[in-house]
């Protein structure tokens, strides 16, 4: 999957497909997350919001199942 480097001071770069709703999500550290079924309408507003870790937190990380790939 493309991911999209973003400013932020702990996710490098976030890409989403739209055909299976799977949000990967890769961090300063390396490492990289898939959350799943994520909706389209709210990867764009991740892409745009202030703070990404706040919406992360927030918005996906505790309602999306989702898996460490690397």
């Amino acid at each position: 999957m493309q991911r999209i480097p973003v400013t932020s001071t702990n996710i490098t770069s976030i890409g989403h497909d739209k055909i299976s709703g799977t949000l990967e999500v890769e961090f300063n550290t390396g490492d990289v997350y898939q959350y799943f079924n994520v909706p389209e309408y709210l990867h764009q507003q991740f892409m745009i919001a202030t703070s990404k870790g706040q919406f992360l937190d927030d918005r996906i990380k505790y309602h999306y199942r989702y898996q460490k790939v690397s």
